[in-house]
């Protein structure tokens, strides 16, 4: 039965790129998060510095405002990033199935069927009484 091993092989390895797929993607959204959060504290201290917190005033930090646009884009990418998360993890659940689906086949190959065993334990009879 190679080829059911070749199968659960190849399943697994399909699971496990779907899993490290997942992690990068929730480690991507933790990052943009992380780095929004360090710009939202840049343009406070920039708004402080300056005493300017309207974002219209003529006169508003252009690195305040930069720090702004990068941070919305960061934001704005996380959420597309969740978007891809929810695929990913359908995608990873599917692949799961399928190993399952396939080590169910495997193990099943594995056992004897009862009429097998029933087989086997009447041949070993006949050898026993061929000895004799």
């Amino acid at each position: 039965m190679k080829s059911r091993d070749t199968l659960v092989r190849l399943k697994r390895f399909q699971v496990e790129e779907k899993r490290r797929r997942l992690s990068q993607i929730e480690m991507m959204i933790a990052e943009f998060n992380r780095m929004a959060a360090e710009l939202d504290r840049e343009i406070a201290s920039e708004e402080q510095k300056s005493g300017i917190k309207d974002v219209a005033h003529y006169a508003y930090s252009t690195y305040a405002r930069a720090a702004r646009a990068r941070r919305d884009n960061l934001l704005h990418s996380a959420d597309e990033l969740k978007g891809q998360l929810e695929e990913a993890k359908a995608l990873y659940d599917q692949a799961s199935e399928e190993l399952n689906k396939a080590q169910a086949l495997e193990g099943r190959d594995k056992t004897p069927s009862p009429s097998e065993l029933a087989r086997e334990v009447s041949g070993f009879g006949v050898l026993r009484g061929a000895r004799a």
